[in-house]
């Protein structure tokens, strides 16, 4: 089995109840809205760290000693996992204010799991296929009752999402 740490939207600052989380996990895939080079050095999965960029991840946003940083991550990102491939995006592009599920669907029917950020709240649609998560915010804006994220539970035959909030 592996186990996928799934955040978003930190802007800047990861809560570190989420990084211990992270740590115990295969991988870490940030949905976007990261804000720093810090928020990435402190997701410590046991393999890798998958992050794309969100509406506030352009190198005029973070400070300019990391520009060369934002600048290679891309729009989305995939990930083949046992049983399926996992895609993430930050989403805006697909709704400003709630990117619509069915968009992303259709930028994306190959994917088992659709990952998005961008409103900070925790969504799981997993009514029609591909399923479409949100893992709401990671860090202290917006995070409506606490940092939050979901763990992916991914085997070939079987997978699974848990989630996590924190007090805020």
């Amino acid at each position: 089995m592996t186990k996928v740490a799934i955040l978003s939207d930190t802007h800047s600052f990861v809560s570190p109840k989420i990084t211990r989380i992270v740590a115990n996990c295969d991988y870490a895939v940030h949905a976007g809205d990261i804000g720093c080079e810090e928020v990435l050095a402190q997701l410590k999965p046991r393999k890798k760290v998958i992050a794309v960029r969100g509406n506030n991840d352009h190198p005029s946003m973070w400070h300019e000693d990391e520009a060369h940083i934002v600048e290679p991550i891309g729009h989305v990102a995939e990930l083949d996992l046992p049983g399926g491939k996992l895609v993430v995006e930050h989403g805006h592009r697909h709704g400003m204010h709630m990117p619509d599920h069915q968009k992303l669907r259709k930028a994306h029917p190959h994917a088992r799991l659709i990952v998005y950020g961008h409103s900070h709240k925790i969504i799981q649609d997993l009514d029609e296929k591909p399923w479409v998560v949100n893992p709401g915010a990671a860090g202290k804006t917006r995070n409506h009752g606490g940092p939050s994220c979901i763990v992916l539970t991914a085997s070939p035959k079987e997978w699974t999402l848990e989630e996590f909030r924190f007090p805020g």
